[in-house]
């Protein structure tokens, strides 16, 4: 097969630790670069020279170029395209259905980032718990400890996980080994005793929130989740409650959030994620019981090597069988 025979791929984004598996993959492709500058670009680019490309590798910072995968997006993607492979395990900057109805699958890289995110998950819950932003920073300060009271300690404390995929079920192992009293869940359905492993199901959220002395989100952003934590949510929490975020950061009303830590209705938070990336609360910033991470969760060279090869082999199996390994929850069944 020739070059011009192969189905064409558009790598929308960069590549930075697979290169050769992406390269492999010219013995079934004709690879192609992203050379548009601008969604305007782009758009007219996919009336041209991308008018039949069967496959399309997208990275999240590459919405700087081309914008969001919307309603408007879904009207101009060639109707060659069958598969856009995603990286990351979030995928709120597609907006699925309407892809779905132009028969174009879409996957995500939902095992890959399972350890990296929970790692640091355990990080943000033990660091929130014990103070230790506020401790480092009053080191770094010189003044030792100035300020800082007792914080808690793990034991004895109900962990409540929000999303108990492959992140929630990963955050579950690590966490058993720090003598938490429980951990119990909230999940779309519940899980097999197996998949469980220990993890209590409650049947609402309002129980999970009056239970729950750590609040551990790790759910994806859809219009059910968006500012799932909100002024409402958070009063039927137990005072002084510890809210914990690597899912994304529209999960949670900020403004809400930000106002219940000034009161001291939450005691502590722990996030990775924010509503408005990059720019973070003030209040966040700058109050003493909030720890706070640059969107890290994934941030290591070998979870993203990880990612970027499962990407190319869901580009591979849709080009050589039809079908993505990862076909997000929302298209299951929809082919």
């Amino acid at each position: 097969m020739t070059a011009s025979q192969k189905p064409k791929v558009l790598l929308v984004g960069t590549l930075h630790f697979a290169q050769a598996e992406w390269e492999a993959l010219s013995d079934v492709a004709e690879l192609l670069p992203l050379t548009s500058r601008d969604r305007t670009e782009f758009i007219a680019d996919l009336h041209g020279k991308y008018s039949d490309i069967v496959a399309l590798y997208r990275d999240f910072p590459s919405a700087e170029i081309t914008g969001r995968f919307d309603e408007e997006l879904s009207k101009h993607v060639p109707a060659s395209l069958k598969y856009i492979c995603g990286h990351g395990a979030g995928y709120d900057q597609i907006d699925v259905p309407f892809y779905t109805a132009k028969g174009i699958r879409i996957s995500n890289t939902p095992s890959a980032v399972d350890d990296a995110t929970a790692d640091t998950h355990v990080y943000l819950i033990l660091g929130a718990l014990r103070s230790f932003s506020l401790g480092e920073r009053t080191l770094r300060e010189g003044k030792w400890l100035s300020g800082v009271g007792l914080a808690h300690d793990p034991r004895g404390k109900v962990v409540g996980i929000v999303g108990m995929g492959g992140i929630g079920r990963a955050l579950r192992d690590r966490l058993a080994p720090f003598g938490f009293s429980k951990i119990i869940y909230y999940n779309r359905r519940r899980l097999s005793p197996e998949l469980e492993a220990g993890a209590e199901y409650v049947a609402s959220l309002d129980e999970l929130y009056a239970q729950t002395d750590v609040l551990a989100l790790n759910c994806p952003l859809n219009e059910a989740t968006h500012h799932l934590i909100n002024a409402d949510s958070i009063a039927k929490m137990k005072d002084g409650v510890v809210i914990t975020n690597t899912a994304r950061g529209k999960v949670v009303d900020e403004e809400a959030l930000a106002a219940a830590l000034e009161s001291g209705k939450v005691g502590a938070v722990g996030l990775d994620v924010f509503e408005h990336e990059p720019v973070v609360h003030p209040t966040l910033l700058s109050h003493p019981q909030a720890l706070l991470l640059p969107h890290m969760g994934t941030h290591t060279q070998e979870t993203r090597k990880i990612m970027e090869v499962l990407v190319i082999d869901n580009i591979r199996a849709g080009l050589t069988k039809g079908e993505l390994l990862t076909l997000v929850p929302d298209q299951v069944g929809k082919f």
